[in-house]
């Protein structure tokens, strides 16, 4: 550990006095979630990948760049046994529903801004070959510490939780995104009120 760095929580990556995880929950919804993360937001102070992840037993993260260097997950991605299904909002995506086909169902979820997750479909082939889903139009983020690209552009773990609500009847989508909030309001109150308004008050 660095000289002078503040000890942190190896689940949710935040300084141990302002450790979430009393706040994640541990869901298990039938949809199985995978996360690839672009090496560089994982050390992002904002991490809401591994929140969503932590939050969901049935869920994978994967931080890479390229898939082929983890075989095994291409062929689960390839597997014609599973439904897998890449949430991103390409020109083809049709809107996110409930289907009827009696196969596992997979939301793979790809976390980075939207110039490194576009890079991510670019550089895997196997990304590419997934049929697209992407949420309903009208949806706001409360991400209130970023200028999104969109209006209704949304966090990892609030996409992840927008889908799985869809998908699954009575998913506890305020506890997931617990933390995600905590979090939030944590980084207004530490930088004052007086510099949120300032900085990020109309990016809301």
């Amino acid at each position: 550990m660095p000289q002078g760095s503040r000890p942190r929580c190896k689940t949710c990556a935040r300084p141990l006095s302002h450790c979430l995880c009393h706040l994640i929950p541990r869901l298990w919804p039938d949809t199985q979630v995978l996360v690839i993360q672009h090496p560089d937001e994982a050390s992002h102070a904002l991490n809401t990948a591994r929140l969503l992840v932590a939050g969901l037993v049935n869920a994978h993260l994967l931080v890479t760049e390229s898939l082929a260097d983890h075989p095994d997950w291409v062929r689960r991605l390839s597997d014609s046994g599973w439904r897998n299904e890449l949430l991103f909002p390409g020109p083809d995506a049709r809107e996110l529903s409930v289907a009827r086909d009696t196969r596992p169902r997979r939301l793979i979820l790809l976390d980075g801004t939207w110039r490194k997750a576009r890079k991510l479909l670019y550089l895997n082939p196997i990304l590419q070959s997934l049929p697209q889903v992407r949420l309903a139009s009208g949806l706001s983020s409360r991400y209130r510490l970023r200028k999104a690209p969109r209006a209704d552009a949304l966090s990892t773990i609030e996409a992840g939780a927008e889908a799985l609500s869809l998908l699954h009847i009575g998913f506890e989508r305020d506890r997931l995104l617990a933390p995600f909030e905590a979090l939030i309001d944590g980084q207004i109150s530490a930088m004052g009120e007086q510099r949120y308004q300032r900085n990020y008050r109309d990016r809301q």
